[in-house]
């Protein structure tokens, strides 16, 4: 039922897609290190590595060595981070001296990519619910050497600390509690465990999150909704609710935003993201930004 609305052989190919395991994923950290130069270097160790054919820092490993002890991770060149996750970075494309947000941080490593393309100036918050999630992201923010990170817990979306910043900032990211059906390669027992109730719960908590993420940005500022889901209710249904409630809001077309950076990705006004089209995990990610209304 959660599928109803592909067609049998696409469900059969994806199912394919997120049956193969997951390759192991790096993301040069660019205020320490160059990709080319940590290619080589890899090479010059026996690793076997190319660069990522989508995000500008990314490293596919051919093999999946442990390198929690590397010299590179250890002085923060280096992040494991899947290449489709480093993209929703480069849609919400921050600038140097902003005011952002990643507002459901996590262990933070969308945050690690946003403050670096920040260059490590402005005002970078890390928002999230779980005070042990933002401990971990400590520890890799002082690794990473950023200095513009500010962690954050909140109680919810309609926060105080939210509240105060209402209509301040210029880029918020939402990477919002998913179903994770797009990470399947990864934890392939989530296929199990979800129901159509569950997605319909997810999808009301989506819905509120979006919404108390939007009260932050300024207009002319930017939002990017973004799941690991592959599910239209997660995704399309959830971004068509807001837009719908949201007249101060339009979307902008991911393809294009990508494009200026550099990333030619033929994804249209969305961006859909799959291990067997992409050989990334499932993503979906709509880039809104706030107008004035005349």
């Amino acid at each position: 039922r959660l599928l109803a609305h592909r067609t049998p052989q696409e469900v059969l190919t994806l199912a394919q897609g997120l049956n193969q395991a997951a390759p192991l994923d790096l993301r040069v950290n660019p205020l320490k290190a160059e990709r080319e130069a940590v290619l080589a270097r890899l090479a010059g160790e026996g690793i076997g590595a190319e660069a990522g054919r989508l995000s500008p820092l990314a490293i596919r490993l051919k093999a999946k060595p442990a390198l929690q002890k590397h010299p590179l991770y250890l002085d923060g060149s280096i992040e494991v981070q899947d290449e489709g996750s480093q993209l929703l970075g480069y849609l919400l494309a921050p600038r140097r001296g902003e005011m952002a947000a990643d507002f459901c941080a996590g262990a933070g490593g969308k945050t690690l990519l946003l403050g670096a393309l920040m260059r490590s100036t402005g005002r970078l918050y890390a928002f999230d619910v779980s005070d042990r999630r933002l401990a971990r992201l400590k520890a890799r923010v002082a690794r990473s050497g950023l200095s513009n990170v500010h962690p954050v817990t909140i109680a919810n979306e309609n926060d105080i600390r939210i509240k105060r910043l209402a209509g301040k900032l210029d880029r918020v990211l939402v990477d919002a509690p998913c179903s994770g059906l797009g990470t399947l390669r990864r934890n392939p027992d989530l296929k199990w465990r979800q129901t159509p109730e569950g997605v319909a719960e997810l999808a009301r908590k989506q819905h509120d999150i979006l919404k108390g993420a939007a009260r932050l940005v300024k207009p002319g500022g930017r939002l990017v909704y973004a799941t690991c889901s592959i599910l239209p209710e997660e995704n399309e249904a959830i971004v068509a609710g807001f837009l719908a409630a949201h007249p101060d809001f339009r979307q902008v077309s991911a393809q294009e935003v990508l494009a200026q950076q550099g990333i030619a990705l033929d994804c249209g006004e969305t961006l859909r993201l799959a291990p067997h089209t992409h050989g990334t995990d499932g993503f979906f990610a709509a880039v809104l930004e706030r107008h004035h209304i005349e």
